[in-house]
């Protein structure tokens, strides 16, 4: 029995972890100055580099690490097809810009999966099982939405108290599964506000390859960390380990727990409203653990997402036979998959064998070929998955994108909408690049069409025209 893409989907994580294998590499000569400099090179960097090249600026994009895509992450080489190790989906594609420009840049875009299943021991669960655990789920979201319109409080505490047998599975999925954190932890406000992702799309290449696509023509340094900025005052600029560029406006696009660890250094120092809303928007945990299974022995089709009627936190949601391949991914995340991550490769990998095996027989471990394991938490220059603001918290979202002379904060942390999703980081890099523009005069408003008609008479009529 399928869910529906509403309640499922709904629920997946959208954007999530950090960068391995994102773009080919490449590096851009340091120059001593630039108009505008964009700190990180993920969806929300490229999304401004493009728009400030638009506009005939000089942009420079720093990137810490050795690969642009920030936590669009795809494996092209150690299995047999592309692998997406970060973020999976693109969201409402009728109106998603990346979606536009995927297809433009020769990206195959294909329907979220056919199909999301939903497992009850060793069985597929039945149609009225089914459907009671979608009923609950609505009355869930509904209780959330009531919340929020009475406060910003927790997500859990507002929830009905007879959820039953489904209690930890609507915490799994509307919790940790979509935000990589447990409800207990999440801003009802924010969810409630959260816009619609239930219609999804995915790549074949991987949203990595998206990325190292529309990135091509952006000046990258990669390898560079930024280490100083100085955002007010006449010296604006950023300070790196291979020199200083001088600007005129400035970019960030690290994540918020970047931020909060204070691995960047701020002249003068950001506000403590800024500082105080990044705190309120840390990073959710969200891991992946990739399996080859050899024969199919789940018996399930191409591209199928699974999750179990849980009964605790330790859980996960698989995803099955990606792109018709044998391989299949286990997600793990909120407090559990954190711990999990905490304890090593090998204790995740024997989790999702063993909880595959309570799900579907004894066969799966003599299937597993190879494995792969993700930990975002310990990435350096990311330290965990998408941002969720913690209860009392959502207004933060809207104080970190508040212009501060000229410094610019973007990311997916700062869209109040679309936070936790690629989409919404790419709209604040645009939204970051217009403001940066306006900051250094690059934006001028254009003369109405009939004083144009009249300049352009007047000045034929008098001779100074072009014929």
């Amino acid at each position: 029995m399928t869910f529906s893409r509403r309640a499922f989907l709904s629920a997946s994580a959208g954007l999530t972890l950090a960068p391995l294998l994102s773009a080919r590499a490449r590096a851009a000569t340091l120059p001593r100055d630039a108009d505008v400099v964009v700190v990180g090179a993920g969806a929300a960097g490229i999304a401004a580099a493009r728009r400030i090249q638009a506009a005939g600026r000089k942009v420079i994009v720093l990137e810490a690490s050795a690969q642009i895509g920030g936590r669009c992450a795809t494996d092209s080489s150690t299995f047999d097809v592309p692998l997406d190790l970060g973020a999976r989906w693109l969201h409402t594609p009728e109106t998603n810009v990346l979606v536009k420009l995927a297809r433009g840049a020769g990206i195959e875009v294909s329907p979220s999966p056919p199909s999301q299943k939903l497992r009850i021991g060793r069985r597929n669960a039945r149609a009225a099982e089914t459907e009671d655990l979608l009923a609950t789920f609505v009355r869930a979201t509904r209780a959330i939405d009531e919340a929020a319109r009475r406060g910003d409080g927790s997500c859990a505490a507002a929830l009905p108290k007879d959820l039953g047998d489904w209690g930890a599975t609507v915490d799994f999925a509307l919790g940790a599964y979509a935000t990589g954190k447990d409800l207990k932890d999440l801003s009802v406000l924010d969810q409630s506000r959260a816009e619609d992702r239930a219609i999804s799309v995915a790549t074949r290449q991987g949203l990595g390859a998206v990325m190292a696509k529309l990135g091509e023509s952006v000046p990258v340094a990669l390898s560079t960390p930024a280490t100083r900025i100085a955002w007010s005052g006449r010296d604006i600029g950023v300070e790196t380990a291979a020199g200083r560029i001088a600007a005129h406006a400035i970019i960030v696009t690290v994540s918020s727990n970047v931020l909060n660890a204070g691995a960047i250094k701020f002249t003068p120092e950001l506000p403590k409203r800024q500082l105080d809303a990044a705190s309120k928007l840390t990073l959710g945990s969200y891991d992946r653990v990739v399996l080859e299974l050899k024969g199919n022995p789940l018996g399930l089709g191409r591209d199928e997402l699974m999750i179990e009627q849980s009964t605790n936190s330790r859980t996960g949601a698989l995803f099955a036979n990606i792109g018709g391949s044998s391989l299949c991914t286990v997600d793990v995340a909120g407090s559990f998959g954190r711990g999990l991550a905490a304890q090593g490769e090998a204790a995740m990998t024997g989790f999702a064998t063993e909880w595959l095996i309570k799900l579907f027989g004894s066969d799966v471990k003599n299937a597993v070929q190879r494995s792969k394991v993700t930990r975002w938490d310990t990435a350096p220059f990311i330290l965990g998955a998408m941002s969720a603001a913690a209860p009392g918290g959502q207004l933060a979202r809207r104080v970190l994108a508040e212009p501060m002379g000229s410094l610019f904060i973007a990311g997916e942390a700062t869209h109040e909408t679309l936070w936790g999703t690629v989409d919404g980081a790419w709209q604040t890099g645009e939204r970051a690049a217009d403001a940066a523009l306006k900051r250094i005069g690059a934006v001028k408003e254009r003369e109405p069409e009939k004083s144009m008609r009249t300049k352009q008479r007047r000045q034929r009529s008098s001779g100074t025209g072009l014929e």
